[in-house]
């Protein structure tokens, strides 16, 4: 994938991939790396949209100089979004082409100037203006806090392309091909989910905010900033979103448990044999002491129920699971029903703490309530199991 690829006629992808960066945003896991896609449009007018991070630079600029025809200069940088996995390349574009005329809205160009200094040659647009490259014409909608204040979305008038943004991407580096036709879709949905949820699902109200302004426009290709091209089934993805966006759920539960000894294991062992008895085929198990938050958070966005258990430690939450819950009210994700139980060995406190985080989401309690001293015995056992019971009949 050294070369642009064509998207259509006259539209390229531009992007890399990375599979050196451990961590998004020094945050979030990218096993199977990640992609910044970026894209270029050849017609009377060149212009790029977004380019890439800064430490891909010379691959992105080679794929530039590969398919400019011989003298002609590009014309426009449109800016979708300034975060620097996207506008890294800027300046070092800007000293190869330093006639290139930058598009982008007010907020744009302070982001623009507040990072690199940048100022001269550039063009403010407002919501809906057009831009005539020649054949092609460049729709813009601006999308502000999905997921940062100046993100904007561009659409091709001529071909139907929407270039998203970071909106409708997601992790996972593209292995061989781009679009949604020719990849392992199911995968990619799942990286979808995980970006959504860990980086754009506290915005979901700007997401539902900017599916109204997009409702009329008739897109036949989504390109964002990270992860597939949509060109086969680009309603496939959009329907994800919404769906995502409005905090709809599958039927399933997330278990996720916090022990130190072992005690709080029972409890949760017993709690997802009561779900399984009464038919919950969907049960994510994860120990957060050795699952990263990116994951769990994934499946919580995912499914209908959430059960937390945890021991206490220093009197308090344990602190991965303390974690967990600052990251989820963090996301002020809505409509899930949640159960909980705890352990404590002297003072208690980490029920007290599961309960009240129940209580600011606002969501459904499933009861019983169960907290265990030392070990727990066989009739909390037994509530446990229950607890797991009332669950599958809570999501049914």
């Amino acid at each position: 994938m050294d070369q642009g690829i064509p998207v259509t006629k006259d539209v390229f992808w531009i992007g890399v991939n990375d599979f050196e960066t451990h961590l998004f945003e020094s945050l979030w896991p990218l096993p199977m790396g990640v992609s910044y896609n970026a894209y270029m449009i050849l017609d009377e007018k060149v212009a790029l949209i977004d380019t890439v991070k800064g430490s891909f630079f010379a691959t992105f600029l080679d794929k530039v100089k590969a398919l400019l025809p011989d003298g002609k200069p590009v014309d426009y940088l449109i800016i979708n979004h300034m975060e620097p996995d996207h506008s890294g390349a800027i300046k070092v574009l800007v000293e190869a082409f330093p006639d290139i005329k930058i598009v982008g809205n007010k907020k744009t160009r302070d982001f623009l100037e507040g990072f690199y200094g940048i100022s001269d040659n550039f063009m403010v647009i407002n919501d809906g203006d057009v831009l005539d490259l020649g054949k092609h014409k460049l729709k813009f909608y601006l999308t502000p806090m999905v997921h940062w204040p100046e993100t904007m979305m561009t659409y091709d008038l001529t071909d139907g392309i929407l270039f998203s943004g970071d909106a409708f991407g997601g992790f996972g580096a593209l292995n061989g091909g781009i679009f949604d036709d020719v990849v392992d879709i199911e995968f990619y949905e799942d990286e979808v989910l995980r970006y959504f949820s860990n980086i754009v699902g506290r915005y979901s109200p700007m997401v539902q905010r900017a599916f109204k302004k997009l409702e009329n426009v008739d897109i036949k290709i989504i390109a964002a900033t990270h992860g597939p091209v949509w060109r086969d089934n680009p309603k496939q993805i959009i329907e994800l979103y919404d769906k995502w966006s409005r905090y709809e759920a599958e039927k399933g539960v997330v278990l996720v448990y916090g022990s130190m000894y072992g005690n709080t294991q029972k409890m949760m062992e017993a709690v997802a044999q009561g779900l399984v008895e009464e038919g919950v085929e969907k049960v994510r198990i994860h120990n957060i002491s050795v699952t990263h938050l990116s994951f769990i958070i994934r499946d919580i966005w995912r499914f209908k129920g959430v059960i937390l258990g945890s021991c206490t430690y220093n009197m308090e939450l344990f602190p991965p699971m303390k974690n967990l819950l600052a990251a989820l009210e963090n996301r002020m994700l809505k409509n899930r029903h949640i159960g909980v139980f705890g352990s404590y060995s002297w003072s208690g406190g980490a029920l007290k703490e599961l309960h009240d985080f129940a209580q600011k989401m606002k969501w459904k309690l499933v009861e019983p309530v169960i907290e265990a001293k030392h070990a727990p015995k066989k009739e909390e056992l037994e509530q446990c199991k229950l607890l797991g019971k009332n669950m599958a009949k809570a999501i049914a």
